[in-house]
């Protein structure tokens, strides 16, 4: 079974019922307001209808389209979809990339025709009880981070900052290791054994292609400036990318932070605006742990404090939820990708989180493994934006691979007992960082 099928027949049905299941649970935590029932169960009629489509390959048909209500990125999926061939428009047949991206857009559209579930995330409940059960590692952070921060109050030397960067980097990098969207079977224990200093540690040889010094050499150029973080997942990741963002400010690596959300549910764990003011508040309140977390309360008031005088910013694009590939961060590219690049031109560095990122800058191709990234990237390679891409390999598209790599790693996943060797590419013991400065 190739990882699409995998998705399409056991994955998708999976994350379809946990909306359906949040859904109910929500409904009848409603009280006195009958309109919104109402609209909740005919809610839970359309996704069952969705689900019953998609586990029967059904055909794809074009999103409704309504510019005002809806947006106007629904054209371009339209568009897309016209263009696929006859035979590739249905669930199980359609490219990957487009068919997931249009699950969820769909999804989006549900919501958006509702009086009174327009701005609801059926994700919710899941972000927010895997963030807690990250109690440990959150701990453990804010300690290292409060540590960290006393050092950088004094004046270091560009050796030791090197160092920190690597180390936040990681942190960040393994913290995608908590995609909801992948985990569906897991338990919040074995989430809780994928985070924490010692499996980092652990997985550092895991990284399979590193361009990080290169990344180092671009933001270092200069003292203060602007760092992007293109988001991946609420949660942990989330909390993972805000200690990141705060140690680049603190070292003064950057002077702005900007964050890029998603604008809608998206993925399951993917970031929304309202996401990042809700862990602002949860990191606050200290009854949101079952337990005090030690030196919790100086990240907040470091984070808190960053926000209030504007070095903390967030910035939006309907371009992050359409199915258009990376590609198209370029003056003149479609969904919006030219009012990107116009933005992110003017930052030092761009960092992209996780796989589906990483999917959209190769647009999902089958490239052969040891494609060099700059020639995987294509347009996104000369469009003067400093990308870095920060993956953990949870799909089969790979790129920048030396010679001999793919096989290795091969030996060693069926050594470890594991029936498909070319599954290691999916299941996020591996990792990539990789480096673009956008004029190759």
């Amino acid at each position: 079974m190739t990882a699409q099928s995998e998705c399409a027949r056991q994955r998708w049905p999976v994350i379809l019922t946990g909306v359906i299941d949040d859904l109910h649970r929500t409904i009848g935590e409603i009280q006195g307001n009958d309109e919104k029932i109402s609209e909740g169960k005919t809610l839970v009629s359309k996704v069952v209808e969705l689900k019953h489509n998609l586990e029967h390959d059904r055909p794809l048909k074009p999103l409704p389209v309504n510019d005002e209500l809806l947006g106007k990125d629904i054209a371009y999926y339209n568009q897309k979809l016209e263009e696929q061939p006859a035979e590739h428009k249905s669930w199980m047949t359609g490219a990957w990339l487009y068919t997931e991206c249009y699950m969820y857009r769909l999804l989006a559209t549900f919501f958006a025709e509702t009086k009174h579930w327009k701005n609801y995330d059926s994700f919710k409940r899941q972000k927010d009880d895997t963030f807690k059960a990250s109690i440990a590692a959150v701990g453990e952070l804010c300690k290292r981070y409060k540590a960290l921060n006393q050092q950088l109050e004094s004046e270091v030397p560009d050796h030791a900052l090197y160092v920190l960067f690597r180390e936040f980097t990681d942190i960040s990098l393994w913290g995608n290791a908590t995609d909801l969207s992948l985990l569906t079977n897991i338990s919040l224990e074995d989430i809780q054994a994928l985070q924490g200093a010692d499996i980092r540690k652990k997985n550092e040889k895991n990284i399979i292609a590193n361009d990080l010094d290169k990344a180092w050499e671009a933001i270092n150029v200069k003292k203060g400036g602007r760092v992007d973080i293109v988001l991946d997942n609420a949660g942990f990741e989330l909390f993972t990318d805000l200690i990141y963002g705060l140690f680049l400010l603190d070292s003064n690596l950057a002077q702005t932070v900007v964050f890029h959300p998603k604008d809608i549910p998206w993925f399951v764990s993917d970031v929304l605006p309202a996401d990042l003011e809700n862990i602002v508040q949860q990191v606050q309140d200290p009854s949101f742990f079952d337990k005090p977390v030690p030196d919790l309360d100086f990240f907040a008031q470091k984070l808190s404090s960053y926000y209030k005088n504007g070095q903390i910013e967030v910035h939006t694009s309907p371009f992050w939820t359409s199915p258009a590939p990376f590609w198209e961060i370029r003056a003149g590219g479609e969904a919006g990708g030219d009012a990107v690049q116009k933005d992110l031109v003017n930052s030092k560095l761009v960092i992209f989180k996780g796989d589906l990122n990483h999917r959209k800058l190769l647009f999902d191709l089958a490239w052969p493994k040891t494609t060099p990234f700059l020639q995987a990237i294509q347009t996104a390679a000369s469009n003067n934006v400093h990308i870095l891409t920060l993956r953990t390999c949870k799909a089969d598209t790979c790129s920048g691979l030396p010679e001999g790599k793919e096989q290795e790693l091969e030996k060693e996943w069926k050594e470890l007992g594991n029936e498909d060797p070319r599954s290691w590419v999916y299941y996020g013991k591996y990792a990539v960082v990789q480096y673009s400065n956008g004029k190759n």
